[in-house]
Formats: structure tokens, C-alpha cells, sequence
């Protein structure tokens, strides 16, 4: 009995895991990622449950206001001075805190001295120039960054593989006033672009949502995906044209298979190779278009945790090194570990024998 054939994606994919920097910079990225979903729980000034009075309260799921809990105040209570009140105390009541117990947007006004603050064994990564935590902010940044690259990514890639497939396939006329089109949309000036939209469309922050569901999230990610889908389409374009001149493409025209399922269910799994090899680099440059822009003032509004908006902090303040250090840091650190992701994935992707990378 012959032994089974191994499809090429399986011998990719095994490939892939023997590339050990790039694999596990993927297993790395992509633990950090899923786990910047749960920060809440982790890192953050909303406790996780309150006994009060033996009542069990949980701050997480349902607001409540600081009179409950014998706080003279007005809004949220204060839970960390809560839980100083009850460990005083000593009446059986207590808060559980996350284990880094501060708020992303919260001015820390109890720390003695002004804005900025150097790190400390109660603020690793020391305060912005507002009395916010850096590691706080630089945490939930991550999320945010990651987020924006990955969906500026997918439609930027969803469109130009569309338009690609649409030149490379019917060729002709098509092809060529395409072309022209996108030569002429790939002309306009990115920033200006981003500028004048900005000074008509004053981008707001909207106080209780979370971070992904600002509407100036999703218009940035609109705007950014305008402009991220023509890089990809030529060599979508190109790739089809190389192969609808293959026999496999004649024999699915004669036995009467659609237009559409010839493009997408035939030609494009045969034409991946560039898309797969190009998105980590595209998500590394879609991180830089964020940060780029925060650090610019056109990104995302103030208080958003924003890597930009930090690094602007340390060009004002440049005296104070951990607002230089600690971004371009996490900065560099998730950018190289996203280039050692596409340098794995295009080698293990290169369709010659001996690739060029080794």
C-alpha cells in the first residue's frame, strides 16, 4: 500500500515549524494577543469582586456608584482606598484587585510629586506627563495596535485580492483602465488625505465604551484600508495571469465551471503564495501607520492608550527616559517579532527548493 501523499500546505506548514525563530515568535505574538483581550482581569483599577456588608458585589459586570460602599463621593469609588478601609477594619469584608491594580486612563494623584514619575516598585514602568501608569497604557495599547493592524490588514488584503483577481483573469480592458485607476487613487497624498478628513470630522471619544467600538477607531481602519488594498493587487494580478494559461484552467472552462468559481475556487489557492508572504510585513507597516499617526495628533483621540501618543510624550519630555525608553521598546520588540513571523512564513512559502533566505 502506497503511503499517503502529504499536501503542499501540510509540507509548508511543517516547514513553517521547523523555521524555530519565526515559529515561535508566531506562538509568542499570538499568546500576547489573545491574552490583551483579558487585561481586565490582570491589569486594571475595576476590582474583580467586593464583599460588603455580606453582600458580594462584582464592579466587572455591574457599575456602582461609591455611596454604596459608605464612600463620600460622587461616580466610581475609589477600590483601592476601599481596600485599605477594610483591611483596617478587620470586619470580614474585602476587594479582590486585579494584580496590577491601575486604571488605564486614571490619574494616580495619590503619588507624591508631579507628572511624570520615575518607575518604582509601585509603578514598574513609572507615570506619563497626566499621572497615567506607562505599563498600563503601553498593555492595552498593544491591544489596540494589534487590532487595527489586523483589520486594516484583512480588508486591505480582501480588496486587493479582489481587484487583482478581476485585472489578472479578464485581462484586456479591464485590465488596463484598472490599472489606470488604481494608478491614479494610489497618487493621492496618504497624510493630507488623513489631515482633511481629520479637520472635518473631529474624531470624539465616547467615555464607558470600550476601546474597539470608538466610532474614530473604525474610521480610522475605514481610511487606512482605503489606501492598504493597491500594493497587493499587482502581484495578485500578476499571479493570475500566470495562471489561467495553465491546462487545469482550460479543463474547468470545458466542463462549463463559472467565471467565479474559476477565479476563486481554482486559480486564487494557487495563487496565495504572495498574499501569505506579504500580510505579516503589511501588519508591521499598518502598526507604524498607527503610531505614526497618534504620534502626529491625527490618530486616535485623547485618553486612547496609544504607543504614538506616548512616544510624543517622551519627545516632549526627554529628560524623562522611560517615556523614550519603554514605548519604542515594546515598539520595536512587537515589530521584530512580527518581521521574524514574515521571514519564516516566506520561506516556508518560497516555491523554489533552496530558498533564497537560508
Amino acid at each position: 500500500m502506497s503511503p499517503r501523499s502529504e499536501s503542499i500546505v501540510r509540507r509548508r506548514l511543517r516547514k513553517f515549524r521547523r523555521l524555530k525563530r519565526g515559529y515561535y515568535s508566531f506562538v509568542l505574538i499570538v499568546a500576547a494577543y489573545v491574552l490583551s483581550f483579558c487585561l481586565p482581569l490582570f491589569i486594571g483599577n475595576i476590582p474583580l469582586v467586593v464583599r460588603y456588608e455580606g453582600r458580594f458585589f462584582f464592579p466587572m459586570v455591574t457599575f456602582h456608584a461609591a455611596p454604596e460602599f459608605g464612600q463620600a463621593a460622587f461616580g466610581e469609588p475609589d477600590y483601592r482606598a476601599l481596600k485599605d478601609t477594610f483591611r483596617t477594619e478587620g470586619r470580614g469584608d474585602f476587594v479582590v484587585m486585579p494584580f496590577y491594580p491601575y486604571g488605564q486612563n486614571e490619574p494616580l494623584l495619590d503619588v507624591p510629586g508631579s507628572p511624570p514619575h520615575a518607575p518604582s516598585s509601585s509603578h514598574v514602568f513609572g507615570t506619563d506627563d497626566r499621572g497615567r501608569d506607562v505599563l498600563v497604557r503601553l498593555a492595552y495599547g498593544f491591544n489596540i495596535s494589534m487590532t487595527f493592524a489586523l483589520f486594516v490588514t484583512a480588508i486591505g488584503m480582501v480588496l486587493g485580492i479582489a481587484a487583482g483577481a478581476a485585472l489578472g483573469y479578464m485581462g484586456g480592458k479591464v485590465d488596463m483602465f484598472g490599472q489606470r485607476a488604481i494608478e491614479i487613487w494610489s497618487s493621492l497624498p496618504f497624510l493630507y488625505t488623513i489631515i482633511i478628513i481629520s479637520s472635518i470630522v473631529v474624531p470624539i471619544y465616547l467615555p464607558g465604551r470600550n476601546q474597539l467600538m470608538q466610532p474614530s477607531f473604525w474610521m480610522l481602519v475605514a481610511i487606512l484600508s482605503a489606501f492598504d488594498w493597491m500594493g497587493i493587487t499587482y502581484y495578485v494580478r500578476g499571479e493570475f495571469y500566470r495562471e489561467k494559461a495553465k491546462e487545469y484552467v482550460g479543463a474547468a472552462i470545458a466542463t462549463g465551471v463559472s467565471e467565479g468559481a474559476i477565479m476563486f475556487r481554482h486559480i486564487l489557492p494557487n495563487a496565495l503564495t504572495p498574499v501569505v508572504s506579504f500580510t505579516p510585513f503589511t501588519i508591521v507597516a499598518n502598526i507604524g501607520a498607527l503610531v505614526a499617526l497618534d504620534f502626529l495628533g491625527f490618530g486616535l483621540p485623547a485618553p486612547t492608550p496609544s504607543w504614538g501618543e506616548l512616544i510624543g510624550q517622551g519627545m516632549g519630555n526627554l529628560t524623562k527616559w522611560w517615556l523614550v525608553a519603554f514605548p519604542l521598546g515594546v515598539l520595536f520588540l512587537t515589530l521584530l517579532l512580527v518581521v521574524f513571523i514574515g521571514e519564516a512564513v516566506r520561506e516556508a512559502f518560497d516555491p523554489k527548493e533552496y530558498s533564497r533566505l537560508r
